[in-house]
């Protein structure tokens, strides 16, 4: 396979095979990362196709130097997240919750009460999430659900390493104290 280099390289010069497997290389995980943040899978596929459309626009301004191409996309999704999350709040804090349908998880093999415990489960931790700030939300999602390293999100969170670690503590700590809450 290409290097993400070679790929973008490719699509700054219009080579629409090297953006689909740039697309396939990252899709899952922004969209990962839009449904952690949002908690809603329909805000969250259109927030990917959203983020996807900056990265395309912003292909240019990627500096290699400074970053890896992981690191500068996670970097565009968190900054729209957080532009989202500022222009939905009000929105958020008048509207009911939707119900959502899971994604059935192929890997219970069809068992429904496997299938009912697993959904229960992402459930009650979207729900943990969501009620954490948006600094500790965002940071225990990069490490532990993105599973980045400290520095790639003190690089896309634009703060020290040390901030970094202290929000991802906390946040666990406030998630265990919510989900605890919960049961």
């Amino acid at each position: 396979m290409d290097s993400e280099l070679e790929l973008v390289k490719r699509c700054l010069k219009g080579d629409d095979a090297a953006w689909e497997a740039l697309l396939q290389a990252h899709t899952r995980k922004i969209y990962n990362l839009c449904y952690r943040f949002t908690g809603r899978y329909e805000d969250a596929e259109d927030l990917t196709q959203e983020v996807f459309i900056k990265v395309f626009r912003t292909l240019r301004s990627y500096d290699p130097v400074q970053a890896k191409f992981g690191t500068w996309i996670n970097r565009i999704a968190r900054n729209h997240l957080v532009d989202h999350y500022r222009r939905t709040r009000k929105d958020r804090a008048t509207s009911a919750l939707d119900e959502q349908m899971p994604i059935a998880d192929p890997s219970l093999g069809g068992q429904p009460a496997s299938q009912v415990e697993s959904r229960e489960r992402r459930e009650r931790l979207q729900a943990g999430l969501d009620k954490l700030s948006p600094d500790l939300r965002e940071a225990v999602i990069l490490r532990d659900l993105q599973d980045l390293d400290y520095a790639e999100i003190a690089h896309i969170l634009e703060i020290p390493e040390g901030t970094v670690k202290s929000r991802i503590n906390r946040g666990r700590l406030e998630l265990a104290r919510v989900l605890k809450r919960m049961e």
